[in-house]
């Protein structure tokens, strides 16, 4: 009896560490990025986009007007489906 009590409190002694850091992951804890209003530096901290695509983002964006939808990056040269993709939890038009 002794042992199953201690196998429950170690398990939910488990579940209570594990948890925040799946939160922290699913989240990826970091902020959202707005590729309407954020600069190069700012841009470049999303996955595979680096300085140079970065700025090319920002100037598409000066010469062409906001981006509509995320998947409207993929008009910048250099950033395709596969980028959009591996950052839709962390870019934002609004």
């Amino acid at each position: 009896m002794k042992n199953a009590i201690y196998c429950v409190k170690c398990w939910f002694f488990a579940a209570l560490c594990v948890l925040p850091l799946a939160l922290v992951t699913a989240s990826g804890g970091q902020t959202p990025v707005n590729v309407n209003s954020a600069s190069a530096d700012e841009l470049a901290t999303l996955d595979n986009i680096g300085q140079v695509k970065a700025e090319a983002i920002v100037e598409h964006r000066e010469a062409h007007g906001p981006f509509a939808s995320v998947q409207a990056l993929t008009d910048v040269s250099g950033v395709g489906e596969r980028t959009v993709e591996m950052n839709l939890d962390r870019i934002e038009v609004e």
